[in-house]
């Protein structure tokens, strides 16, 4: 199961964990397949989002500094 619309094909992959960890999740009847595509989809999650911040730090900044010198656009306009 995928969050991503439209991929609905799984793979098999042999992922080694803690054996205490397995028992555990075994005698709490978690699914393992789903937690770790879980585990994985945030990961990845997380890891798009670092580098996209990565990639766009310098538009970041520029624009962070821009905005500290002239101020926000039509802020004249904000009602808040």
């Amino acid at each position: 199961m995928s969050s991503r619309a439209g991929s609905t094909v799984q793979r098999t992959a042999s992922v080694a964990i803690d054996a205490d960890l397995k028992a555990e999740a075994e005698r709490l009847s978690v699914d393992l397949s789903r937690a770790a595509e879980a585990g994985i989809s945030a990961a990845v999650r997380s890891e798009s989002a670092r580098r996209w911040v990565e990639d766009n730090r310098d538009a970041l900044e520029s624009w962070n500094e821009w905005t500290k010198e002239e101020g926000i656009p039509l802020s004249q306009y904000r009602q808040f």
